[in-house]
């Protein structure tokens, strides 16, 4: 069987993206590792639109039991769950995906919705105390930090734009960063810089993140003294970079230098005519659950024309 289209994720951008392709009347196969993308590991998410609170685990499952929903013996609508995508390659005008247990699949479309992981902060007990006040998303967490002390971990465009965020409701934000130079655009790095609630820390190793049943402070070594100090703060904001999930279509589809997949905003179109991608995988600005399900329909719709007036 050759399908209309294949999606690739089961997260926010490949979820909206069946829905939408179901509801269309298109041939379509989801294939999705797991359910939810990155939230799965939230606690309590606080920005997902209709939902004034809810946890990774509950939104994962709504997104499978939507999808599900719309993928009933009668619907066009099929799911391949716990299967990852190993290879995705194109002869003539037809796409064929092979999974990591052999599976091969035909289809005329592709959507690449496979998200990104965040970097880890590699420090003592940073994996034990994550989300027990280190954290990886500002805009989901930071407003349970109103009036305290904070630090940012990261010198980039994502480094100093978590702390501006934070600096609207947190008592103070220091931000450390491991290099010489900050890597955020000089604009953003002088503007949040003239916060008097704001400092930053450059040339610095986070060694330990202090605390038992919560983060109550942080060791960092000054690379240059070899000095150690203990920052007393509640919350850890980490920004060192993500590491999409795309390297099954490396080959495929032309990626920028941080492995990120190239795409029209317009349509979400990649340079490979019959690819489109959307969510954390792409090059978009901002990365974010209702972002993503908006690019994907985005892109479901613009498929659908493809599809229908080609």
């Amino acid at each position: 069987m050759i399908y209309d289209l294949i999606i690739i994720g089961g997260g926010p951008a490949g979820t909206a993206a069946a829905v939408y392709a179901s509801r269309k009347r298109l041939e379509t196969l989801l294939i999705t590792n797991e359910w939810g993308g990155q939230s799965i590991v939230s606690e309590k998410i606080y920005n997902w639109i209709g939902s004034t609170s809810i946890s990774g685990n509950e939104l994962a499952e709504n997104f499978k039991n939507h999808v599900l929903a719309n993928a009933t013996d009668s619907s066009t609508l099929k799911v391949k769950e716990g299967e990852k995508v190993k290879n995705l390659s194109k002869e003539n005008d037809i796409f064929k995906i092979t999974t990591e247990i052999g599976e091969e699949f035909l289809t005329k479309t592709v959507l690449i919705a496979t998200g990104s992981g965040r970097r880890k902060l590699e420090a003592k007990n940073a994996d034990t105390l994550e989300h027990k006040g280190l954290t990886y998303c500002a805009s989901c967490d930071g407003p349970l930090f109103s009036g305290a002390d904070v630090v940012v971990a990261g010198g980039g465009n994502a480094g100093f734009e978590t702390a501006a965020q934070l600096l609207a409701y947190c008592n103070s934000v220091t931000l450390l960063h491991r290099s010489d130079t900050f890597r955020a655009d000089e604009i953003t790095v002088e503007k949040v810089s003239k916060n008097p609630k704001f400092k930053a820390i450059k040339n610095v190793d986070i060694l330990e993140i202090k605390g038992d049943k919560f983060v109550e402070g942080l060791v960092y070594k000054d690379q240059k003294t070899g000095i150690e100090t203990e920052l007393k703060v509640t919350g850890i904001f980490v920004e060192i970079g993500q590491i999409p999930n795309t390297g099954f279509a490396k080959d495929i589809v032309p990626l920028n230098e941080y492995s990120s997949i190239k795409i029209d905003p317009k349509t979400q179109k990649t340079q490979t005519a019959g690819i489109w991608a959307a969510g954390d995988c792409t090059d978009v600005l901002y990365h974010q659950n209702n972002i993503a399900a908006g690019d994907a329909v985005r892109a479901l719709e613009d498929i659908y024309l493809y599809i229908h007036t080609k």
